[in-house]
């Protein structure tokens, strides 16, 4: 039985800019939600659902077995889009833990899913998300490549501090290359998408500077990898030919 205290909320909607359709491509065989959903079921943690604006994609979702919620198309990101769905499915606030699981990490594995759940031991952490280290050059200066700074409070995990596109930290020592999956209490994801969006979120383009500006906690757990995100038609054909051999 999965945890009913967790909900694990995927956001998709077609008209992703450079690559408009997206959820639905093509990957070895399955549209890329389903991929997705597939790995969010596997984790075993929690209700699982796609949180959409589009019918189409939400057939594609139920007709593979998927629980699928609709949306309004006019949310200006997917933390709003969850929070939304997260007030459809489960108005009686039984869900404590609430997981944005990407649509576009069809590579991501269960167990990664999985790393967000232990900081929420510690009742005064607000938000959990993942990075990696980095190896090599072009990940660590690319402004496509967001870093995540912050102070060691345990085996593999750090007390996030901020994130910037910029190469940081200055100087010798590890830099880690931010994975966008985020995990909120049900109450700083209702805090967060009641704030404005803030000086440093609007400079940086990153909306997790909104909670590091209103004093939120992120613990950020690091992992062994960072899941191939799709953006553009080159990543659509890494994740198939990733996928082909799986």
């Amino acid at each position: 039985m999965t945890d009913p205290r967790i909900l694990v909320l995927i956001p998709a909607r077609m008209a992703a800019t450079r690559l408009p359709g997206k959820p639905l491509a093509d990957i070895a065989g399955l549209p890329m939600i389903v991929h997705v959903l597939r790995r969010a079921e596997a984790a075993g943690i929690g209700r699982v659902a796609v949180a959409t604006d589009t019918d189409e994609i939400a057939s594609v979702v139920t007709a593979h077995g998927g629980e699928a919620v609709m949306t309004r198309p006019t949310h200006p990101s997917g933390s709003d889009r969850i929070h939304e769905a997260m007030q459809k499915l489960d108005p009686d606030g039984k869900a404590e833990i609430v997981i944005n699981l990407q649509g576009d990490f069809p590579t991501i594995t269960p167990q990664t899913i999985r790393e967000v759940l232990p900081p929420f031991d510690d009742p005064a952490v607000d938000i959990v998300t993942l990075a990696s280290q980095i190896h090599t050059e072009e990940e660590d200066l690319a402004p496509s490549v967001v870093k995540a700074i912050g102070s060691p409070i345990g085996p593999r995990r750090l007390r996030a501090l901020y994130f910037t596109r910029a190469t940081a930290p200055y100087g010798d020592g590890p830099r880690y290359h931010h994975i966008g999956l985020y995990a909120y209490r049900r109450t700083a994801l209702e805090r967060f998408v009641s704030l404005p969006r803030s000086p440093l979120e609007v400079q940086e383009n990153l909306e997790q500077l909104r909670a590091v500006e209103a004093g939120m906690r992120i613990d950020i757990m690091i992992v062994d990898s960072v899941p191939r995100g799709v953006d553009t038609p080159p990543d659509l054909e890494t994740a198939r030919s990733i996928l082909s051999k799986s």
